[in-house]
C-alpha cells in the first residue's frame, strides 16, 4: 500500500494515494456560511465547488492559518471531493503490514473515527487518516454548491 505523507505542525499524517485526485497550493477562499470550524471555506476548482477542511482543526490540533506555502491535498471518497489544507506535502510511503500498528486505546473512541492505524516509518510515528471519517457532512457540500451558484 503507498500512502502520501503530510504534515501538520510537527505531527506526520499519511493517507491513501488512491484517495487523492490533485495536490495544489493555497489560495484564498471563500467563507461558508453556517460551516462547522473546520471547514476553511470553499474554492472554484476547475468550475467545481470544493469544500477545504482545516485537517489540524478536523483532527483536534489548533487551527491552522494558512498561508502561500500551506497545500491543499484534494482528496475524494466516492463522489465526494473536498481539499485538505496542511503544512506541507512531505513523502509518498510505501507500507508493509508489519510496519502497521493499531491505535492505542484512550479510553475515548473520537481518534479511532478519524485515525485508522499507525505506521513506524524511519523511527517516526505517523498517523494515518481515514478520509471517509474527515469528509464534511452532504449538506455541507449542497450549501457550498448552492452559495457558489449565486
Amino acid at each position: 500500500m503507498e500512502l502520501l505523507s503530510v504534515r501538520i505542525g510537527a505531527q506526520e499524517f499519511a493517507m491513501d494515494i488512491r484517495s487523492i485526485r490533485e495536490i495544489r497550493g493555497w489560495i484564498a477562499s471563500t467563507h461558508l456560511a453556517h460551516a462547522p470550524s473546520f471547514i476553511k471555506g470553499m474554492i472554484n476548482l476547475r468550475g467545481t465547488v470544493l469544500v477545504v477542511i482545516d485537517l489540524a482543526e478536523r483532527l483536534g490540533l489548533p487551527p491552522a492559518e494558512p498561508n502561500a506555502a500551506s497545500v491543499v491535498v484534494v482528496v475524494e471518497d466516492g463522489a465526494r471531493v473536498a481539499g485538505l489544507l496542511v503544512d506541507a506535502v512531505c513523502d509518498i510511503i510505501t507500507v508493509t503490514d508489519d510496519m502497521r500498528q493499531k491505535t492505542p486505546e484512550t479510553g475515548d473512541t473520537t481518534p479511532g473515527t478519524y485515525i485508522e492505524g499507525l505506521i513506524m516509518f524511519d523511527n517516526r510515528i505517523i498517523s494515518i487518516v481515514s478520509i471517509p471519517a474527515l469528509m464534511p457532512e452532504a449538506h455541507v457540500q449542497e450549501m457550498a454548491e448552492g452559495m457558489m451558484a449565486q
